[in-house]
């Protein structure tokens, strides 16, 4: 994903900068460009799973060389940009099918597409000044969520009359896993691993997802959502994304930005909500496409605002 500041472009592939390149690409998920964020990254989806840390990083890296074969701009592939699709994507492929030769096969492909859909994605939103996010990701997952074989789906929970009440830990275990299902990680602890990370290359960006964090958990307890799910942050990780593109990455931090971005983030929850009840009979799953539409249209609507901040010529 795009983000602030610049990277140095390497002189050549040396082992060193090919690792530096993946671990920029698995930290821009959260709009990083810190190959110590990816470190920390890269530890917080092995302290989920093995499985998940391994195809994470072969998504990472099968995206990469094939944007890199197919004559991809090389500051974008240094910067990370060509990877954190792939990285996603090779993750939801293997928490669906589990870990096998066929599913890294299918990871690998899955992956290299979406180094091309990337492309697409950026020239065509390129022209309106909006950034592709995890569009690609989004495409290239959902489809293979529908088409692939899978269990049986159960039925989307459905909301209580009144507001949901969440025990100490829940509150706790809910704030965490917020942003560990980021990258679909269901464990407290991966999702402090991954706090940590971004408080690493920017404290405004830990500070925006963990405020997203909180208003997601507060919304979702508002909307009266079952408590089950949201103390496995299944409503909130949108939310995370949102308060770190909005508030830590493509506007310029002002008391009235702070507040926009917390809009957005609300505004993510039941966005979330309504997706998941959507895609839940075919099989399918939202995945971070709250995110992206949420994003999109909160920057879209910057440069008819007139606040500090908000306003703006062009997100990328």
């Amino acid at each position: 994903m795009p983000a602030a500041g610049q990277v140095v472009r390497p002189r050549g592939w040396a082992p060193a900068v090919v690792g530096q390149i993946q671990l920029r690409g698995i930290a821009q998920v959260a709009l990083s460009p810190s190959p110590w964020t990816g470190l920390f990254f890269t530890i917080a989806l092995f302290a989920g799973s093995w499985r998940i840390g391994v195809y994470g990083l072969l998504g990472v890296a099968a995206s990469t060389v094939a944007a890199a074969v197919l004559g991809a701009d090389r500051d974008g592939l240094t910067k990370g940009l060509e990877g954190y699709c792939g990285c996603l994507t090779g993750i939801a492929i293997v928490v669906r099918l589990g870990a096998s030769w066929r599913t890294a096969v299918l990871a690998v492909l899955a992956a290299a597409v979406c180094s091309v859909l990337s492309a697409a994605a950026g020239r065509l939103l390129g022209r309106v000044g909006l950034p592709a996010l995890t569009a690609p990701f989004c495409l290239v997952a959902g489809a293979l969520a529908i088409a692939l074989p899978t269990a049986p789906t159960a039925a989307a929970p459905v909301p209580t009359a009144g507001a949901t009440t969440l025990s100490v830990a829940e509150l706790g275990h809910a704030f965490c896993n917020n942003i560990g299902q980021v990258f679909l990680l269901d464990t407290w602890y991966a999702g402090l691993i991954l706090l940590a990370g971004l408080l690493i290359a920017s404290r405004t960006a830990a500070i925006a997802a963990a405020g997203g964090s909180v208003v997601a958990t507060l919304t979702a307890c508002a909307m009266g959502l079952p408590a089950d799910r949201i103390s496995e942050g299944l409503y909130g990780y949108n939310a995370v994304l949102v308060a770190i593109a909005l508030a830590a990455t493509f506007l310029t931090l002002t008391p009235w930005t702070t507040g926009y971005a917390t809009l957005a983030a609300v505004a993510s929850v039941p966005f979330t909500a309504a997706w998941q009840a959507f895609a839940q009979p075919s099989g399918g799953s939202p995945f971070t496409w709250p995110f992206v539409v949420t994003t999109w249209l909160f920057l879209a609507a910057g440069p008819a605002l007139n606040r500090p901040g908000i306003s703006f010529g062009k997100a990328t």
